[in-house]
């Protein structure tokens, strides 16, 4: 392992970390010989050197999870209007592309010309308490939509498959990337969730109602993924120099505000950021709409690379999605109110079809795509990519599914 980005990566951790949001961030190095796999290295041999090393988080690093806590007031304008309560100092706004306006102009996120887009959107017949009813057609100017079925209901399957394209993001082996998916029906946990003194039986309990649950490799707190949920990851190298992660935060912020706002701009309008109090999960770059949360936004970073993600309600119920983690968490801590875990009140947890946003995960996804391209991205398809630079990588790919190993044996609770 890599002293330099370990060290390197520590600094930035103490520098930010506090726990927040859904798929959360981590600080934490990979071997330097790792990275996905470079020329002249067999498959074997990397999954040797990167494999045994995908998650190897230390918990003390801290993690560094929708963090927004700055000062002052301000806004993010996209194509539709999100406020936001923490801004950098001084009041300013952050228009466009992300320019952040104060005291002078700061540059905010900027996305890359070309992004390869990965898709794994679930049908939502298998989506408990979903009452969308559509599925997304195959094909489209983005590449074909690929199902759920492909993980076998693995929840873990989605967060290996970020993992390893992160790496090869950051190795070069593939351009930055948007990877957008669901999972059919289940809870993802955070670490110090697992911990809590009846987690095993509240998980039981999920699990005999049909939920699947995992606990994944980064912090944050529990949260429900199914077909009406859709996870929003860009995936992009780490520049020299130290990372902002606010400015991501932002850009991401505002990329979903200009999805809303292509099919329902009086929702877009209406868009604020802040943490929701009562909600789970809940952290500095909560997405919400007359208070009621429906999108979290979180960050993890690797040595070379990192992502930005975020869990967006689309369809079916807030209220129902908040009384399941509400009860997890009414088992899991065992009445113990001294203990650190989200208080849910599910009244503040709202699905964008249940505030006037869009009603299905295909009319999000198509909105999605189409402010990429306003932003002057082009978008590429993974079968593209695989047609043009022979990169391939699936959920069924075999460091996938070993990286999904190392997770389930390392965080199994």
């Amino acid at each position: 392992m890599s002293g330099e980005h370990n060290e390197m990566d520590q600094r930035e951790a103490r520098a930010g970390a506090r726990a927040g949001n859904g798929a959360g961030t981590s600080a934490r190095t990979e071997a330097e010989a790792g990275g996905g796999g470079r020329a002249g290295v067999s498959e074997e041999t990397r999954k040797e050197q990167v494999i045994g090393q995908v998650i190897r988080q230390d918990e003390e690093h801290g993690h560094l999870e929708g963090q927004g806590q700055v000062q002052g007031q301000g806004q993010v304008q996209g194509q539709g209007l999100v406020q936001v309560q923490k801004q950098v100092q001084g009041q300013g706004q952050v228009e466009g592309q992300g320019l952040v306006q104060g005291q002078g102009q700061l540059s905010a996120g900027v996305l890359p010309p070309v992004m390869v887009l990965f898709e794994h959107l679930a049908e939502l017949k298998a989506s408990p308490g979903s009452t969308d009813s559509s599925r997304p057609a195959s094909g489209g100017a983005a590449g074909a939509f690929n199902t759920a079925e492909e993980a076998g209901g693995d929840m873990l399957l989605p967060f290996a498959f970020e993992e390893t394209l992160c790496r090869d993001v950051g190795a070069g082996l593939v351009p930055p990337s948007i990877h957008l998916w669901s999972h059919p029906g289940g809870v993802a946990l955070g670490l110090r969730d697992s911990k809590l003194p009846r987690a095993a039986e509240a998980m039981a309990e999920l699990e005999g109602k049909g939920y699947r649950t995992a606990v994944r490799h980064s912090g944050g707190a529990a949260v429900p993924l199914d077909a009406g949920v859709v996870n929003v990851s860009l995936l992009l190298r780490k520049s020299p120099g130290k990372l902002d992660f606010h400015d991501d935060f932002r850009l991401l912020a505002s990329l979903i505000t200009e999805a809303v706002r292509v099919s329902h701009p009086q929702a877009a309008a209406q868009i604020q950021a802040g943490e929701v109090a009562g909600s789970y999960c809940p952290g500095d770059f909560d997405l919400a709409i007359g208070g009621r949360k429906f999108c979290g936004i979180a960050q993890r970073r690797q040595s070379s690379a990192y992502f930005v993600h975020a869990f967006v309600i689309v369809s079916g119920s807030g209220l129902e999605r908040g009384q399941l983690i509400r009860g997890f968490y009414d088992t899991a801590a065992d009445g113990a109110d001294a203990l650190a875990y989200p208080r849910v009140i599910p009244q503040t947890l709202a699905a964008l079809s249940e505030l006037g946003g869009p009603a299905s995960a295909a009319a999000f996804a198509e909105g999605f795509r189409q402010a990429l391209a306003r932003r002057g991205v082009h978008l590429q398809s993974a079968v593209q990519l695989r047609q043009t630079a022979g990169y391939s990588l699936q959920y069924a790919d075999p460091r996938v599914l070993e990286a999904a190993r190392v997770l389930r044996e390392r965080y199994a609770r």
